[in-house]
């Protein structure tokens, strides 16, 4: 059994009140680890730590020292990529092929930032001879950092590999429901001879992130997962008008147009839907076909979707795994139903796959729902679970119509041959991420966000480490002299 613990002021501890929280595997409902749940006395010490190390020691290191710091997590991770990826399957259920690829991920996130960060300078602005003019990069100081269940060390180190690299100092809170690769990881950064205070992991609910938002001790929050604690945390952050960064999901089209490679374009969607059983923020669940080749697409899909292998994401041939918790698992099967009152028709799945295997667990079988319509709730609200909703349109203005009409705005895919209408749909889609004939790619280069209710601000790039630095301009008169205007 596995047992966490908090990490706060660069020591190993328990929650003041002794709390725990009972994690269970998605794929069996057993209990797999004992985590400690703190509350809000435990965040305010967390913060306080961080606090008095970012106004201290932490203040003194210098850009090489953090690039290096980074280097170094990043042959951390390598070195326990296989006890990461285990912890990660067991705890989110999701394929071990899966985990693994997250752990060279998680690696080169931070060491493209590590290589950002080394090459900080800040600008020498044009001045006249006798003034040094620089616009500089500060940290902002205190970051709060709250990460989600279905991608729980990846969204982590998209938070602190720029936040640590820009000087700043940490709090983070993963999802009580998926703590155990989160406290691995502080585990490798307790090896480190960090500062006490630099780093803090506070495991715990809803209430040591409301303490995050609220605190004037904070400077900033980034935020990933779901659009009512995004609103909540978007209010608290007032109190001292901290920075913000919210990543909120989103409900995104994979729009096939009849000349597109078909071979390619239904393996896609496939992917686009399927992958860590669709509890993906920008998982392709809504499929949007051209209406002459639609009947035949969506015959191609169903031909598919039966042999794609459920099981324990532990199993070589596993291909799907379950979804992570009873809740969601309700969740999904109440909006397959919903889609069904309205009008869709079922074509696979939507219910718990059959065999004494899959009566313990959270398991699903991947659905399509056809003959969507763009009204319907499931063609506007994320589903978040190994569905598919197939809706046909007719030109490409109703589709570019129906896929703007959306209130999120994360990722979106176009499949043609025709490069002009790939750029003209790309331009005019309103969604941070757009592919072309292709589906899920992202690197650490390329910013990740969304516009509308997918949240505020970017993460990835360089607007990344920019987002957890103050801009400053700083002027140094070298000469000065009296300008004798007033009451000379």
């Amino acid at each position: 059994m596995i047992q966490t613990q908090l990490y706060i002021d660069g020591q190993w501890q328990s929650p003041i009140d002794h709390g725990t929280r009972a994690i269970v595997s998605p794929a069996d409902e057993s209990v797999i680890a004992q985590a400690a749940e703190a509350t809000r006395a435990d965040a305010r010490l967390a913060i306080a730590a961080a606090r008095k190390a970012f106004d201290g020691p932490w203040r003194q290191t210098t850009i090489r020292d953090r690039a290096k710091l980074l280097n170094r997590i990043a042959e951390l991770i390598d070195r326990d990529a296989g006890k990461l990826a285990h912890l990660e399957s067991l705890n989110t259920g999701k394929t071990l092929t899966e985990s693994r690829t997250d752990m060279g991920d998680i690696a080169a996130t931070f060491r493209y930032f590590a290589g950002l960060v080394a090459s900080e300078s800040g600008a020498v602005n044009e001045a006249p001879h006798h003034v040094i003019s620089r616009t500089l990069r500060e940290p902002v100081g205190v970051c709060g950092l709250i990460t989600p269940w279905n991608y729980p060390l990846l969204q982590a180190a998209w938070k602190i590999a720029p936040a640590l690299g820009a000087g700043n100092t940490v709090v983070i809170k993963p999802s009580n429901l998926t703590p155990l690769t989160t406290h691995h990881f502080t585990q490798l950064v307790a090896e480190l001879d960090l500062p006490p205070g630099v780093f803090n992991l506070v495991t715990g609910g809803a209430e040591v992130g409301a303490e995050l938002a609220e605190s004037l001790d904070v400077d900033l929050v980034s935020f990933t997962g779901g659009a009512y604690a995004g609103e909540s945390i978007m209010k608290a952050a007032t109190g001292n008008f901290k920075r913000i960064g919210l990543e909120l999901g989103g409900k995104n089209p994979n729009i096939v147009f009849a000349d597109a490679d078909l071979d390619a374009a239904v393996d896609y969607a496939l992917n686009a839907a399927f992958f860590h059983a669709g509890q993906v923020c920008s998982a392709g669940s809504r499929l949007m076909v051209e209406d002459s080749i639609y009947d035949a697409f969506i015959g191609r899909l169903a031909e598919r979707l039966p042999r794609i292998v459920i099981g324990n994401g532990f199993h070589g041939e596993t291909q799907m795994g379950p979804v992570q918790s009873a809740q969601q698992h309700e969740k999904i099967l109440g909006m397959v139903q919903a889609g069904i009152a309205e009008g869709a028709r079922l074509v696979h799945g939507g219910k718990r796959p059959a065999g004494d295997v899959y009566k313990k667990g959270y398991w699903l079988e991947p659905t399509l729902l056809a003959d969507v319509t763009a009204e319907m709730k499931i063609a506007k609200e994320e589903i978040f679970g190994p569905v598919i909703t197939a809706e046909r349109f007719r030109s490409e203005e109703e589709a570019l119509r129906a896929a703007n009409d959306t209130p999120y705005g994360l990722a979106a895919a176009v499949w043609t041959r025709d490069l002009d209408k790939a750029n003209r749909m790309s331009r005019a889609l309103r969604f941070g991420t757009v592919w072309v004939n292709d589906y899920h790619p992202y690197f650490p280069e390329a910013p990740w966000g969304g516009y509308k209710a997918s949240g505020i601000g970017r993460e990835l790039a360089r607007i990344g480490l920019d987002e957890y630095t103050e801009l400053k301009h700083s002027y140094i008169n070298l000469a000065p002299k009296a300008m004798g205007w007033f009451g000379a």
